[in-house]
């Protein structure tokens, strides 16, 4: 079988390189317009299976042409690429992955639906980190329990050397970290879906030293669609960003004052955006490729074997000072490279799109990140002394 990947960035690098170490591929192709970043894929990976291609994903021609020589397509790139993607997948009869980021168009991905099982094709948007990862954890507690009162969960990519006046690093795309943080989060509250402002309903949540106390806060994007498939199964579920103490009024002040808005306006005879003004200015002024960690805990309380119980998962994942690799690249990558070897070995059979929480085996996932040194710790307590 051969595998595709769109984006030669940080995410797709560590997408090939899991599949490099891992999987059975015959042959494991990257596309990108981007020359300079094909031309510097093998400084990270060697592997003769490995074909870095120089080709613009919006020539559809031969995207197409591509997509026909593989079985499996993973994309990489921003969000705004993926709908017409997986369209063009499906048109070739390849299955196709991405790292989702943006509601609706994961809602307009589900559309083609009826169009991939016609095909013999599965779909699955949402495979990275949060949602992706987070996902499935929701769907292990779900799986487990005969009723869940509530899902909280709370997920950050930050620095391990935090420097102001942030206290953050770019980890991916600025404009997907605006796009978090200005859209509206989505929460299910008891049968009820709910849209509320991001960089709201502040908490304090710890971690074991070094970090302790750190911040959480509503952010978009990282339920996706968890609300509506277990709206009946779940009471309450919400998702919030975790942040070094004092981010989330920082980082609300240049909401307020405009600068993450799309529309233009005039600066000396030039129509400039403030979301492309910020995006620059954050990608100039904030560390990049520094050392950093991943922040997870998921928590919930429901029904098991008729008892009250609360359950707990909690990940922290460092910067690989071996192979170079971010933990934001490790946690959100693998997961999906993971996700396409189970349909590579059959461990996923179902056609349509489906998101992770419905096709992703959750045992599966958390040995295969086990294995890669990745650990999920899941412990679960009684309440009233059980």
């Amino acid at each position: 079988m051969n595998i595709l990947i769109f984006g030669a960035g940080m995410m797709g690098k560590a997408i090939a390189y899991d599949l490099s170490h891992y999987s059975d591929f015959d042959a494991i192709t990257i596309v990108d317009r981007d020359a300079k970043a094909v031309a510097m894929i093998d400084q990270f990976i060697s592997d003769p299976r490995i074909k870095p291609l120089n080709i613009d994903v919006t020539k559809t021609e031969k995207i197409k042409k591509i997509l026909m020589d593989h079985n499996i397509a993973v994309s990489a790139l921003p969000y705004m690429f993926n709908y017409r993607l997986a369209k063009i997948s499906i048109m070739t009869k390849t299955h196709f992955l991405d790292l989702g980021g943006n509601n609706d168009i994961v809602k307009k991905e589900i559309a083609l639906s009826k169009k991939a099982e016609n095909k013999n094709v599965i779909v699955i948007p949402d495979c990275g980190l949060a949602p992706g990862l987070t996902s499935v954890i929701t769907r292990d507690i779900v799986e487990k329990m005969e009723y869940v009162d509530y899902v909280k969960i709370r997920v950050g990519g930050l620095p391990l050397y935090p420097k102001p006046p942030l206290n953050y690093q770019i980890v991916f795309s600025p404009y997907g970290l605006i796009n978090e943080y200005v859209e509206d989060a989505i929460v299910l509250d008891h049968g009820r879906i709910l849209r509320k402002k991001s960089l709201t309903e502040l908490e304090t949540i710890r971690f074991s030293r070094p970090f302790g106390k750190m911040e959480a806060f509503l952010t978009s994007g990282g339920c996706s669609t968890l609300p509506y498939i277990y709206k009946d199964k779940i009471g309450y579920l919400d998702y919030k960003t975790i942040r070094y103490p004092g981010h989330c009024e920082k980082f609300k002040l240049l909401v307020d004052l405009g600068l993450t808005k799309k529309e233009k306006i005039n600066i000396k005879g030039k129509p400039i955006a403030p979301m492309d003004f910020l995006a620059k200015i954050l990608l100039e002024n904030l560390p990049r490729n520094e050392p950093d960690v991943v922040l997870l805990k998921v928590l919930g309380e429901g029904v098991l074997n008729g008892e009250k119980h609360k359950v707990e998962y909690t990940m922290i994942d460092y910067y690989d000072e071996k192979n170079k690799t971010t933990a934001m690249m490790r946690t959100t990558g693998y997961p999906t490279s993971i996700i396409a070897q189970m349909i590579e070995k059959e461990d996923i059979v179902d056609r349509g799109v489906l998101t992770p929480e419905k096709v992703v085996p959750p045992d599966i996932m958390f040995e295969e990140l086990k294995r890669r040194g990745i650990a999920i710790k899941r412990k679960i307590n009684g309440l009233g002394g059980i």
